[in-house]
């Protein structure tokens, strides 16, 4: 599963997804995406999840693009844990996803195979998605 190698702090305050996403809204590498239209957190499992649901509907044909990565730390304290005593421990990653956000890109692959590809993997996903195809500008 996706997370990073080292982090500068191993805690960090939740914060709020507010607005647009400016950047990573355009299908820049391949040529069919997967855009988010709501705002979310996908965790690493979930983004792992919706990788290997493309993989195995279009069995290795084509070039898939992971455009997003989960480097937030999110903290849970013990079950049954009075309140106090500090914050939890670190026990999994996200990826904090904002409207227009391009999610997964594919090239090489027939537009319908693609598509049918890219729902799949949306089913895995607590958001809502959009296939977006690249624009010629």
């Amino acid at each position: 599963m996706l997370s990073p190698k080292r982090v500068k702090f191993r805690k960090r305050q939740i914060g709020h997804l507010q607005g647009k996403d400016e950047s990573g809204n355009k299908v820049s590498f391949g040529e069919y995406g997967l855009m988010a239209i709501t705002s979310g957190r996908l965790t690493a499992r979930q983004i792992e999840a919706a990788r290997i649901s493309i993989n195995r509907r279009i069995k290795r044909g084509g070039k898939i693009w992971i455009r997003i990565f989960p480097h937030i730390p999110v903290t849970k304290k013990p079950a049954e844990t009075r309140m106090g005593k500090g914050k939890g421990n670190p026990e999994f990653w996200v990826a904090e996803i904002r409207p227009g956000r391009v999610l997964f890109e594919m090239a090489g692959i027939e537009e319908e195979a693609a598509r049918k590809a890219l729902e799949m993997a949306s089913f895995k996903l607590p958001i809502k998605t959009l296939f977006v195809k690249r624009t010629l500008v």
